[in-house]
């Protein structure tokens, strides 16, 4: 089975509930492997086999329920999909505004003015509009959902309102039958109209509410200009962002923000970064540095060719993979679907036992409260607050920390970041700064056609280490020579008919090659200094010994103290030999660690410390550090490495620095919090509600719940669970 996964916005959600029968609809359709639909940001990611379905298929299934599926991916698309969401607002805010100033009369005349001449002939023709138009829609929807035995919020609105208004027009239009009872022919008129208008405004209130959570991408996605210059035969020209290829020469003046990825050719500037890397401090840029796009132009000018445009730029990409996580569910979400899903159900269960329990217990007025109970019950079980208890606070914390440099790839992975009790760091590129750099070379002759070997081995090579000796020997002539690379050794080469080897001094011994005292001597001296020493040997002798330096970061020392002053232990593990990777260590303020490591034995150092009940990270930046990644309970990545270990790792430190690691944490923590704390309030406020709605407190004293404050209660559990995922906004990592 060849599956694809695409992710599509989902039209016309209206709670959780809806969420989960539109989830269930693509779930059951022939060909879906998986499907996920998201109620905060209304989107649906689907893994489906494009032979067996497609998207207009999974469209047409959508739209059975009363729902739709946004297929088309094209800009224009995208620009309609935010016209229509915006419409769909202004719609909702009129409709709020309309049902408003109807329904508030009808309150007034309803509590105050009950007995004065036509009172319920005014109520009735004030809230006809306000049920039928108005509030049309959710009769529309819960017939839609009816036709396929399912139930959402709109089906307990429809429920509620429906009754409570015909139930208000037959005592308006046949008062005469209660009359004959001996009771009094109540009407609910203005608990019709203000629940209409509680919900509408609740829905309002609940869709500013969760813009404001995906402010993060807005931001990001406002980074990039439409408009870029490019430079054709000397002329300066203005296009599209659009029409940017790879090869353009693109100037960029001062104050200006860079429009693609690319390199600088000519000029020098300073260049804000922060937007993608949480760094205030701005970058020099001078010529072969790299620029990305988003990022802001300071006081000079210079000129870039374009390398990465449209959704190759790492701009593109952090805006995907932050839209990816935020689309992603906590685990416990997937429990509160299910809650959802059988929610509705249950509520309407409970609202007809309410009923009958007052017909046969209520006395005279038992049909009455019986009625009102029912309603009252239906109206405030909407199960919103539970839908948007786990999605809102994802996705603020997912934009904290796409605000901040850091990249999450889903919420599995931000939730296990606040249990991490042990992370593994490698050296190179994670606590050193990853720019080797040749500070000595001993050769034992000192010969060129020695020096022309190794260079020409070394370039074949994509080690940052080979790349600093071809960058120090600076050789342009190249041999015609065969290599074959020796995991966590070196490498083997064919020059000549001659064999030649370069890499550590284990490659050196394991081949029984001579090794001078001169250069042994030298080689210790060079270890003791933390220097990492590579060896180059015929079949025979050490030809020479090379010192590589590479600084460690300036914010290694507190960052890993930091992680320390969390509880945390901290492990080194590097190819490195011992002495280099010991006095690393210690300047890192590192007691743990392990020297000479080769790529396997990082997975297997971490899955030893998992069987002991460990819940580890790993730090890297290498493909030598992808297994190790992979095997992590947490993966990060440095965001200055291969796209190969970005790629594996669950996170990415786009700037590199390993203090971002704490501040993960403290994300993690802060998020799993709030989601906590939504859920709780949100189980609480129907846990709570419904007894009283159903009138629990009636036989003790004598207090029913009015359908209208039952209504503006739901809709005030929705925007206090979306406020308090706003708070994390506030939060200091």
């Amino acid at each position: 089975m060849s599956t694809i996964k695409k992710t599509f916005p989902v039209l016309n959600l209206s709670c959780a509930s809806c969420a989960s029968s539109a989830q269930s609809m693509l779930q059951n359709q022939i060909g879906v492997e998986s499907a996920e639909v998201n109620f905060a940001n209304t989107s649906a990611i689907v893994v489906f086999d494009p032979n067996i379905t497609n998207s207009s298929k999974l469209k047409t299934a959508i739209q059975s329920i009363g729902y739709d599926l946004m297929i088309d991916e094209s800009k224009e698309a995208k620009t309609s999909l935010e016209e229509l969401q915006k419409a769909k607002y202004n719609l909702l805010k009129l409709h709020t505004i309309a049902a408003s100033v109807l329904a508030i009369p009808i309150a007034i005349i309803g509590m105050f003015f009950m007995n004065m001449p036509y009172a319920n002939y005014i109520m009735c023709a004030l809230s006809t509009p306000v049920v039928l138009y108005i509030g049309s829609s959710f009769f529309v929807n819960a017939w839609k959902q009816l036709q396929h035995r399912a139930a959402n919020m709109d089906t307990l609105v429809a429920l509620s309102i429906g009754i409570t208004y015909i139930f208000s027009v037959f005592n308006t239009l046949f008062p005469s039958y209660w009359h004959n009872k001996g009771l009094h022919a109540h009407v609910y008129f203005e608990a019709a109209a203000m629940v209409v208008a509680f919900i509408l405004l609740g829905k309002l209130l609940e869709e500013k509410a969760k813009g404001s959570t995906s402010s993060a991408i807005k931001k990001l996605m406002g980074l990039q200009p439409k408009t870029v210059t490019i430079l054709e035969n000397g002329i300066s020209k203005v296009i599209p962002i659009e029409n940017v290829i790879t090869g353009n020469i693109i100037q960029v003046k001062p104050g200006e923000k860079i429009a693609v990825d690319g390199k600088v050719l000519n000029g020098n500037s300073f260049v804000d970064e922060s937007m993608i890397n949480g760094e205030p401090i701005p970058v020099e840029k001078q010529a072969n540095a790299l620029v990305f796009a988003g990022t802001i132009n300071q006081k000079g000018s210079f000129q870039f060719v374009a390398e990465k445009v449209g959704s190759d730029t790492m701009l593109a990409q952090i805006i995907a993979m932050v839209e990816d996580a935020q689309s992603s569910k906590a685990p416990v979400q997937k429990l509160v679907d299910k809650m959802a899903g059988v929610f509705v159900p249950i509520v309407i269960g409970i609202s007809i036992i309410s009923l009958l329990a007052w017909v046969i217990l209520g006395g005279e007025n038992g049909l009455t409260h019986g009625i009102l109970s029912m309603v009252t019950v239906l109206v405030i079980a909407c199960p919103c607050a539970l839908g948007l208890a786990t999605p809102t606070a994802i996705m603020v914390g997912m934009g904290k920390g796409a605000e901040n440099g850091i990249l999450i790839k889903d919420m599995e992975s931000l939730e296990n970041s606040m249990k991490i009790n042990t992370i593994i760091l490698d050296k190179t590129g994670t606590i050193t700064e990853g720019k080797p750099t040749v500070s000595g070379i001993e050769w034992l002759n000192n010969e060129r056609s020695s020096r022309t070997i190794l260079a020409s081995i070394e370039k074949q090579s994509e080690h940052p280490l080979a790349d600093a000796i071809v960058k120090h020997l600076n050789i342009q002539e190249q041999m015609n020579c065969t290599t074959e690379s020796i995991t966590g050794f070196g490498a083997k080469a064919i020059v000549n008919g001659q064999t030649y080897y370069v890499g550590n001094q284990k490659l050196i011994q394991n081949n029984g090659i001579i090794l001078s005292k001169t250069l042994q001597q030298k080689a210790n001296l060079w270890l003791n200094e933390a220097k990492t020493v590579v060896f180059f040997a015929n079949s025979t002798e050490t030809l020479a010994i090379i010192a590589i330096s590479d600084q460690i970061k300036a914010s290694s020392a507190k960052a890993i103290s930091d992680l320390k002053a969390l509880g945390i232990e901290v492990y080194m593990l590097t190819g490195d030999n011992q002495s280099s990777a010991s006095a690393i260590a210690k300047q890192a303020g590192i007691t743990q660690f392990k020297a000479e490591v080769l790529p396997a034995d990082k997975a297997n150092f971490i899955k030893e410390l998992q069987s002991q009940g460990k819940i580890v990270a790993m730090v890297g930046d290498g493909i030598n550090d992808s297994n190790a990644l992979a095997q992590a309970d947490v993966s990060i990545a440095m965001g200055k490495g291969s796209d190969i270990a970005i790629d594996v790792a669950k996170m990415t430190i786009i700037s590199s620095d390993l203090s971002k690691i704490s501040q993960a944490i403290k994300l993690s923590k802060f998020t799993v919090a709030t989601i906590k704390q939504n859920l709780f309030w949100a189980f609480i406020y129907n846990l709570i509600g419904i007894p009283i709605a159903a009138g629990l407190l009636y036989p003790i004293n004598g207090f029913l719940l009015n359908p209208m404050i039952a209504g503006a209660a739901m809709a005030l559990s929705s925007v206090s669970v979306v406020g308090n995922s706003l708070r994390l906004k506030l939060k200091k990592l």
